[in-house]
């Protein structure tokens, strides 16, 4: 590939002179290449700091407006934000970073700060609870919070205290207690401090 220059009459032996890049010119050899840089160009190999910058994956979200509540609602698919509460599993204790509790056997707990609560014909729930929805087809017991859509199905029984902002009860479903819609319960409020009375 490279062929030494074998003239004797040291045209090629200096550097400067004009003559020698002639020859090599003219006997096609090229002159020593130095390794790329990172930058794609010929030069010092020196590194130039720089700062990193990690990429973080995004989550692709399909049209242009999405709410703040339906990006919420995609991430209560995501495996990782559900509790599952097997049909041969007790349960006892308090339970705070969950979005989504699905209750098959048997949990005493309370529930804060969670969006969805669904207990099976077969779980039973007794404790405190305070979501934005929740699914009775099993029993419940204690108190139960439900900001938005309170749903007992034919075999859900609830025995306690409830407050909720919609409710849907189908036929056979039962409630035992104290029941009053949020929006009640905020009006009564505010007709007590009306009247200076606490």
């Amino acid at each position: 590939m490279f062929k030494k220059n074998n003239n004797n009459d040291g045209e090629n032996s200096s550097a400067g002179n004009p003559s020698a890049s002639a020859t090599l010119e003219s006997n096609n050899i090229s002159p020593p290449l130095r390794p790329f840089s990172k930058n794609g160009t010929h030069g010092s190999n020196k590194k130039k700091p720089g700062v990193f910058k990690a990429e973080i994956p995004r989550r692709v979200l399909v049209g242009a407006s999405v709410s703040k509540q339906s990006e919420h609602l995609l991430s209560l698919n995501d495996e990782a934000n559900r509790l599952t509460v097997g049909r041969n599993i007790r349960l006892n204790g308090e339970i705070t970073a969950c979005q989504k509790l699905v209750v098959d056997g048997r949990v005493e707990a309370t529930l804060n700060d969670a969006h969805k609560i669904e207990i099976s014909e077969d779980g039973h729930f007794k404790g405190k609870v305070e979501v934005m929805e929740a699914e009775i087809s099993g029993r419940f017991e204690g108190t139960l919070v439900v900001k938005n859509l309170l749903t007992i199905h034919k075999s859900g029984r609830i025995d306690g205290s409830v407050r909720y902002g919609e409710i849907i009860i189908e036929v056979g479903g039962q409630i035992s207690g104290d029941m009053r819609s949020l929006d009640e319960t905020n009006h009564n409020t505010n007709i007590v401090d009306n009247d200076g009375s606490s």
